[in-house]
C-alpha cells in the first residue's frame, strides 16, 4: 500500500523572524532565523516542535519565562484523534501504520500552527493543542475552531483517500476555560496544561463521530459567528455528573 495523496493542506508557519511565544510572555525579541540567530543555536535555542514560531526556551523553560513553575490562564484546548485506528493496527503491518499515523500528526499541526496554537503532545494516533499559550491570540476559541476545520479538511480527506479497505476519518473536541499551565513533573522540563477544561475536551474528542468537532458551550459562546446553524447535543461524558451541552460541527 502507497501511502500518498495529493490534496491541499494549511500554509506552512515557521516564517516568525523572532521567538513569538518569548515577545509575547516577556516582550523579549529571541532571533529565530538570521545571522542573530546562530550564536543562540550553540546554546541548543532553536524553533520548537510544539510550533515553529516559538523557540525551545518557551518549551521547555516556563520557570524562566513565567517566573513560577505554574499559572493559571485562560486557553482553549483541543483533541483530535484518528477513527478506525485500532482495528486498521491489527490488519496491516507497522510501517503502513506508521505512514498513516504520520500523515495525520504533519496535517494537523500545519492546521494548529496556521492558527497560532501548539502541538502540546502527541499520542500515537491523537493529539492535544493549547491556544492562547505561549503565543497570545484573544479570538484564541475561534481559532481552535478554525484549526479543527482545518484539521477535518485536509486530515480528513487525506485519509478517506487512502486505498486500506476500510474508512478512517477524524473526531475532534475542544473546549475552553481556565487551566493550570506549567511543569508538573521533576522528570521532563516541557510545559504542558492539566484541569477540569482538558479533561472535558478530551471527553469531547472521545464522543466525536468520524468529520465532527464537537465544541463545548463555552467555546460556542466566545466564537458564535462559526457556530451559527450547528446542531445541538446533549452529552453524557466519563467523570462528569451532569449532561454536557455541546455543537456539533461539520465540515463540508
Amino acid at each position: 500500500m502507497a501511502i500518498s495523496v495529493i490534496s491541499g493542506q494549511p500554509a506552512r508557519s515557521g516564517s516568525a523572524g523572532i521567538c513569538r511565544g518569548c515577545w509575547d510572555q516577556m516582550l523579549m525579541p529571541i532571533p529565530l532565523r538570521g545571522p542573530l540567530s546562530l550564536p543562540l543555536r550553540a546554546f541548543g535555542i532553536t524553533r520548537s516542535k510544539m510550533n515553529p514560531d516559538i523557540c525551545t526556551i518557551c518549551e521547555r523553560s516556563f520557570q524562566y519565562v513565567k517566573k513560577q513553575r505554574h499559572i493559571t490562564a485562560g486557553a482553549t484546548i483541543l483533541f483530535a484523534d484518528i477513527r478506525g485506528y485500532t482495528g486498521l493496527s491489527e490488519r496491516i503491518g507497522a510501517i503502513e501504520l506508521s505512514q498513516i499515523v504520520s500523515l495525520f500528526q504533519d496535517r494537523a499541526a500545519q492546521a494548529i500552527w496556521a492558527n497560532d496554537g501548539i502541538v502540546n503532545k502527541q499520542m500515537g494516533d491523537g493529539l492535544m493543542a493549547i491556544f492562547n499559550f505561549p503565543i497570545k491570540r484573544a479570538d484564541h476559541a475561534a481559532a481552535a475552531i478554525m484549526a479543527g476545520k482545518d484539521i477535518q479538511r485536509y486530515c480528513g480527506e487525506a485519509l478517506a483517500a487512502l486505498d486500506i479497505g476500510q474508512p478512517l476519518g477524524i473526531g475532534v473536541g475542544i473546549h475552553t476555560g481556565d487551566v493550570q499551565i506549567g511543569e508538573f513533573s521533576s522528570f521532563h522540563s516541557d510545559f504542558t496544561a492539566i484541569g477540569g477544561v482538558v479533561n472535558q475536551a478530551a471527553r469531547l474528542e472521545s464522543q466525536a463521530a468520524p468529520g465532527e468537532i464537537l465544541v463545548s458551550l463555552e467555546t460556542t459562546l466566545q466564537a458564535p459567528e462559526l457556530m451559527g446553524g450547528t446542531e445541538a447535543r446533549s452529552l453524557s461524558l466519563k467523570g462528569i455528573e451532569q449532561p454536557v451541552e455541546a455543537r456539533v460541527l461539520r465540515v463540508v
